[in-house]
C-alpha cells in the first residue's frame, strides 16, 4: 500500500511540473485544449551575425498553434525581423526584444518560406505572441498593424523576374507594402481597448481601411 501511495505521489508531481512548465507532458504535434494559444517545444539558441542586424538559429524553434498546425523555424535560418516593417517597430519595439522574439522568428521564417498564405502567417504570429505572454490589446494592435500595413504577397505567389542566387536562377515573390498611418494605428488601438473585437472584426476593419 505504501509503495502504491508513493507511486501516485510521484506521478502527481510529474504532471504538476509539466503544467507549470507551460508545456504538455511530452511534445505532441498539436496544441492541447488547456493551452488556448498553443505551445513551444523549447527556446531556440541564436548567434548574432557580423552585419549587426541579423541572427542565425543554432537550434530549431517549433511551435504548435491552437489548430494543431506545427510551425518550424529550422536551425540555420537567418532572421532579421524584416517580415514586420521597420516602421512598425516603434509600436512593438525591436523584433528581437522581450516577449516578441520567438513569434518574430517564426514569422520571419514563415514569410521567407511562403508555404502558406500571409493571412495564416499573421494569425500564427498573433497566437505565438499571446503564447509568449504578450497582452491582448498590444497583440491585437500589432496584428491590426501588420494586417493593414505589412509586406504581403498573393497566394499562389505572383512571380517577378528571376534573379541569380548562388549560381542558380530563383523566382522571387512581389511583396506589397503600404505606407504606415500612425493615426489609423492609434485609433485602432483605442477601438481594440474599448470594443474588444475578434480577429475577424480586426481583419474587416483593416480591409475596409485599405480600400
Amino acid at each position: 500500500m505504501k509503495v502504491k501511495f508513493k507511486s501516485l505521489l510521484l506521478l502527481s508531481a510529474v504532471l504538476l511540473a509539466a503544467c507549470g512548465s507551460g508545456k504538455s507532458p511530452g511534445w505532441t504535434a498539436g496544441a492541447s485544449e488547456s493551452q488556448p494559444w498553443g505551445h513551444y517545444s523549447g527556446a531556440p539558441e541564436t548567434r548574432w551575425n557580423s552585419d549587426g542586424r541579423s541572427m542565425t538559429l543554432l537550434s530549431e524553434l517549433r511551435y504548435a498553434d491552437p489548430q494543431g498546425i506545427v510551425w518550424v523555424a529550422p536551425a540555420g535560418s537567418v532572421v532579421d525581423g524584416a517580415s514586420v516593417p521597420r516602421s512598425l517597430w516603434s509600436i512593438m519595439g525591436g523584433p528581437f526584444e522581450g516577449k516578441y522574439r520567438n513569434a518574430s522568428v517564426l514569422h520571419d521564417v514563415a514569410y521567407e518560406q511562403h508555404n502558406r498564405p500571409w493571412q495564416d502567417c499573421d494569425r500564427m504570429f498573433y497566437n505565438a505572441m499571446r503564447c509568449s505572454g504578450v497582452g491582448v490589446v498590444e497583440a491585437k494592435t500589432i496584428y491590426y498593424s501588420l494586417y493593414r500595413f505589412g509586406h504581403h504577397w498573393k497566394f499562389p505567389i505572383k512571380r517577378a523576374k528571376a534573379v541569380k542566387v548562388g549560381g542558380t536562377m530563383v523566382a522571387r515573390a512581389i511583396p506589397r507594402a503600404i505606407p504606415v498611418n500612425q493615426d489609423e494605428i492609434d485609433n485602432a488601438r483605442d477601438w481594440i481597448r474599448s470594443a474588444q473585437p475578434s480577429l475577424e472584426q480586426i481583419e474587416q476593419r483593416a480591409n475596409a481601411e485599405r480600400q
